[in-house]
């Protein structure tokens, strides 16, 4: 991220004109082709820069309300702050790995990345990020009845679609990025697997919030404004909320084929990607190059856009049945690969995949 402003200035606009279609400089050049561009089978992913701090919101309403209905009722589900502000946390960006890693299924919380960068502009940075966990050894678990609390692996191992942005130019401490300046401050942004174990969250949440897991669960008062408008620093001039297309498979344990269980899309977000980075740093906290804000889990209106397995099965009481297997969560063998892409006129532009396969804890 270092000569990221030289990129910003010269290599952006050099990468957009050089590979449009209606461009022949690379377009009629085999020799120059085969000099610029490599197979993807021929690129070794690694980490194109170092991810400093990590925040993640909670921006999809659609996921807020589901969330609140399973666990407080259908009558108040949303948060009372959720209309008016973009809901985060801080995590943590110890770990990174490939897409395609193994996850120890041991009642943790995962993160994984795709193998690529698309700017906003979607123009693709062609080098290869990969995935973030978080995670400990082991978890606990909310007790049953009498009984102590549960210790081990998680036995609600879950997904969440997500998607991230990465920080560009960052800003300095103690001033603020206005909205409808934050688009520049955001290199690209990148699909995210937000793993989490259910029942470890629910157990350890309060009253600090996530810890080895990640939770959504409401201990607050609340209820429902749609129609706040939001304060001065988060009204946009033009608010864009990106039409990325997104696609969730998941092949269980000993199958040959993954199924379809999510088709959702960035637009299905309350809170956009500026209004988030205005929002974290009205404080006058300092975002740094290659920071990771995600944007929670992004749930559509739809039965089939929902994120993650929590809404799908509504907390394991409505199984899905993939191919003859029914799954309320994740179990060890299972896979789940995540795509996305953006649609023009005649042209897409894709992400890679974002894939994970959960395995047994280690000894």
């Amino acid at each position: 991220m270092k000569i990221h402003f030289l990129y910003l200035e010269v290599g952006k606009p050099t990468i957009i004109w050089i590979c449009a279609a209606t461009e022949p400089t690379l377009r009629d050049d085999t020799v120059l082709r085969q000099k610029a561009l490599v197979p993807m089978s021929k690129v070794e992913m690694v980490l194109p820069m170092e991810i400093g701090d990590y925040t993640d919101f909670f921006s999809s309403m659609h996921h807020a309300k589901n969330c609140g209905t399973i666990f407080v009722g259908p009558e108040t589900p949303i948060p009372p702050n959720g209309f008016h502000l973009p809901i985060a946390y801080h995590g943590r960006a110890s770990y990174i790995v490939i897409s395609g890693t193994d996850i120890i299924d041991q009642g943790q919380k995962f993160k994984l990345l795709i193998p690529c960068i698309l700017t906003l502009n979607l123009a693709v940075y062609s080098a290869s990020l990969t995935g973030l966990i978080l995670y400990s050894s082991r978890g606990q678990g909310r007790p049953a009845g009498n009984s102590s609390s549960y210790f081990g692996p998680s036995l609600k191992l879950d997904f969440e679609l997500e998607m991230a942005a990465v920080v560009g130019p960052g800003n300095e401490l103690g001033k603020a990025m206005d909205v409808n300046e934050a688009a520049d401050h955001i290199f690209g942004v990148v699909l995210m697997n937000d793993w989490s174990a259910r029942d470890i969250q629910a157990w350890e949440y309060v009253p600090l919030g996530p810890f080895l897991g990640k939770s959504f669960d409401p201990v607050f008062n609340i209820y429902s404004d749609k129609d706040a408008s939001p304060l001065p620093y988060l009204a946009e001039k033009i608010s864009k909320n990106y039409d990325i297309a997104l696609e969730v498979q998941i092949k269980p344990s000993g199958q040959k084929d993954s199924s379809v269980v999510t088709i959702s899309n960035l637009k299905n977000l309350y809170w956009t990607l500026t209004q988030q980075l205005a929002h974290h740093t009205i404080n006058g906290c300092n975002l740094r190059p290659g920071d990771l804000l995600g944007t929670g889990t992004i749930s559509g209106p739809e039965p089939d856009s929902l994120g993650c397995l929590l809404e799908l099965t509504w907390n394991g009481q409505k199984p899905l049945s993939l191919n003859g297997t029914a799954l309320k969560f994740l179990e060890d063998g299972d896979e789940v690969i995540f795509t996305g892409y953006c649609k023009g006129s005649g042209d897409n532009v894709g992400f890679g995949t974002c894939a994970g396969k959960v395995v047994p804890p280690r000894d």
